[in-house]
């Protein structure tokens, strides 16, 4: 099943820079990383990130790692929350906001 990380380009940035991610400020607040399925990830970018430029979109391969857990939002729906930091090694595909897929997780989004 795909599973995806939003980023700002900043948080990418950092993240290919150190090869981890420890996640963005609601990550950090909730103690796991914030991810969605496939299904989810229009109405996540629309319902968090309006409005918002220079998106990454990241495909990660978490979906058989025993940090990653389904729980419901505050709207009921089961989400997958990662209970650990992200790394490079995590990552399948990024994408950037309206823009053409990069299959190599250390090369910037243009």
């Amino acid at each position: 099943m795909a599973l995806f990380k939003i980023l700002s380009f900043f948080d990418w940035q950092g993240l290919s820079a150190s090869g981890r991610y420890d996640g963005s400020a609601d990550d950090l607040r909730d103690g796991y990383i914030h991810l969605c399925a496939d299904h989810q990830l229009e109405a996540t970018v629309d319902r968090h990130f309006a409005g918002m430029a220079g998106l990454v979109v990241a495909e990660l391969a978490v979906d058989e790692d025993p940090a990653l857990r389904w729980e419901p939002s505050r709207r009921g729906e089961l989400f997958p929350h990662l209970y650990r930091s992200l790394v490079l090694g995590d990552l399948l595909e990024i994408r950037t906001q309206g823009g053409p897929r990069c299959t190599s997780p250390l090369l910037s989004p243009p």
